[in-house]
C-alpha cells in the first residue's frame, strides 16, 4: 500500500469513527471494504450501534443487549438458505439457550422487508423469536457489505463483542456456532 493510500483509508476510519460511531477496528475494515465472506467487521470487534423492533413493538439495541449473549441473524423471505437455517436455528439454538440464566436472545433480522411480510415469512417458517424488520438494510450494512448475501449469523458476548461470525448454513460452522453460544451462556 503507498503512504497516499495509506493516508486515506486512515482518514477514512477517522471520518467513520466520527460519524457512525463504529469502533476504530470497524471503521477501519469499513474503509478497507467487506471480507472475502462479506463482512466488514470481525471477531473481536465491538458490534456496531444498532436499533431494531420487532413485530411485538419491543425495541433491541446494543444498549438494551449488554450483559447478555445474543446473535442477530441476518435473513429474507426470498432466500432459500435461510429458509434451511431457520428451523435449526429455532430447535438447535432459540428453544435451547432462551432459558438460560446468563441470558440469551436470538434476533431474526429481516434484510429490508416490510413488518406484514417478515410476519407472514415468521409465521411461515414456525420460529418463535423475536422478527425485527431492518427497514432500508440498515443493520446489515453495518455488519456486511450492501450486497453481499444474507444468511449471517453474528454471535455477540456480554461485552457487546463480537464472539462469531457465520456465512451461509454449513453443518460444521453452525455446530461451532452453538458450542459458542453454550459456552457464552453457561454460568458459573
Amino acid at each position: 500500500m503507498s503512504e497516499l493510500q495509506g493516508m486515506r483509508t486512515f482518514l477514512t476510519s477517522i471520518f467513520l469513527v466520527a460519524c457512525t460511531g463504529l469502533s476504530p477496528a470497524s471503521a477501519s475494515a469499513q474503509a478497507a471494504g467487506p471480507d472475502a465472506r462479506g463482512f466488514i467487521v470481525a471477531v473481536g470487534d465491538d458490534v456496531p450501534d444498532f436499533e431494531l423492533t420487532d413485530l411485538t413493538g419491543a425495541v433491541h439495541s446494543r444498549a438494551s443487549l449488554l450483559g447478555s449473549v445474543y446473535v442477530l441473524q441476518f435473513t429474507a423471505s426470498w432466500c432459500s438458505v435461510c429458509r434451511a437455517e431457520m428451523p435449526h436455528l429455532e430447535s438447535e439454538v432459540w428453544q435451547t439457550f432462551k432459558d438460560r440464566q446468563a441470558g440469551f436472545t436470538l434476533l431474526g433480522v429481516d434484510l429490508d422487508e416490510p413488518a406484514e411480510k417478515v410476519a407472514d415469512f415468521a409465521a411461515k417458517m414456525k420460529v418463535t423469536y423475536p422478527m425485527c424488520p431492518d427497514a432500508g438494510g440498515e443493520v446489515f450494512c453495518s455488519i456486511a457489505g450492501k450486497k453481499t448475501g444474507v444468511t449471517r449469523n453474528v454471535v455477540v458476548d456480554q461485552e457487546g463483542r463480537i464472539a462469531m461470525l457465520t456465512r451461509l448454513f454449513d453443518e460444521e460452522e453452525f455446530a461451532r456456532m452453538i458450542e459458542v453460544i453454550d459456552g457464552l451462556t453457561t454460568s458459573e
